[in-house]
């Protein structure tokens, strides 16, 4: 996976929880988000890619 699909999935999740009919399949898709977010971070941090380090604080890093 390169990391321009993980940003579209990270994406997608985020909207998934936005629009979920309850409060309790929205945080699922958020922690998946989280998830996504924390290969997005390791991906750019394997690459030596640290403008974009922001990712660390929304992975909770």
């Amino acid at each position: 996976m390169d990391l321009n699909q993980l940003y579209f999935r990270h994406q997608l999740l985020l909207m998934q929880a936005n629009s979920a009919s309850d409060e309790g399949t929205g945080l699922k898709y958020e922690a998946k988000a989280a998830g996504v977010a924390r290969s997005i971070m390791a991906f750019q941090e394997d690459l030596g890619a640290w403008a974009a380090r922001s990712w660390q604080a929304e992975c909770g890093q």
